[in-house]
């Protein structure tokens, strides 16, 4: 009767389990993990990030009624599990939702203008494609690193630029100098747009001559 019973509650719940194969933390860092902006020691590192996520998850996680657990030991890795109540999702007819009656009107004699956007990561470049493509009035260009940014910022002269920090070769911060440099670019501005969101990160950022510093979470 116990065995069904334990079977009938796994029924009831979605497991979703993450494990990887990374240095793993002690008993301590575990206890410090779902702190706000702990990064664990790894502040110095070359990865990007606030310290942030994991406590967004936990929230997001919770708030649907679920729970998060980790497993870690040293040298090995770490094993995430997060359980949620199995349960009928609300179905939502997204065919009557158009996201242009979300956005302000814009009118029709607003001229174009073209925005920048300097990033080495996919993911990022596709979300900002997607957010500006409804404005209709804005056109995007893309450039991998800050050599190909430099490249077409001179030949295009756009109205504005983003600009990641951690880009490979030269950096957003000696992109944004190089830009700044030039003649035919230093009108430009140029805005940083990057995970390195703690408060020294945007001070160093802002010294640095970006005309803005937005941060994001991943």
């Amino acid at each position: 009767m116990e065995q069904l019973k334990r079977a009938v509650i796994a029924l009831m719940i979605i497991y979703i389990n993450i494990k990887d194969t990374g240095q793993g933390m002690t008993a301590e860092k575990l206890g410090q993990l779902f702190q706000p902006f702990n990064r664990l020691g790894q502040e110095s590192g070359n990865e990007e990030g606030t310290g942030i996520g994991l406590v967004v998850t936990k929230q997001l996680v919770e708030l649907m009624g679920g729970s998060i657990s980790v497993n870690s030991t040293v040298g090995v890795g770490s094993e995430f599990c997060v359980k949620f109540p199995r349960d009928i999702p609300p179905q939502l007819n997204i065919n009557n939702i158009s996201l242009t009656k979300l956005l302000p009107a814009v009118s029709e004699n607003v001229a174009s203008r073209t925005l920048l956007y300097v990033e080495d990561n996919p993911a990022n470049l596709l979300l900002v494609e997607q957010i500006i493509e409804v404005h209709t009035h804005l056109q995007i260009l893309s450039a991998y690193d800050g050599y190909q940014g430099l490249s077409l910022a001179r030949s295009q002269l756009p109205d504005v630029i983003l600009m990641d920090i951690n880009l490979p070769g030269i950096s957003g911060i000696q992109t944004m100098n190089i830009l700044r440099n030039d003649p035919t670019t230093m009108h430009i501005p140029v805005i940083a747009l990057s995970a390195n969101a703690m408060l020294r990160d945007i001070e160093k950022g802002l010294e640095a001559g970006f005309f803005r510093y937005l941060t994001r979470f991943c």
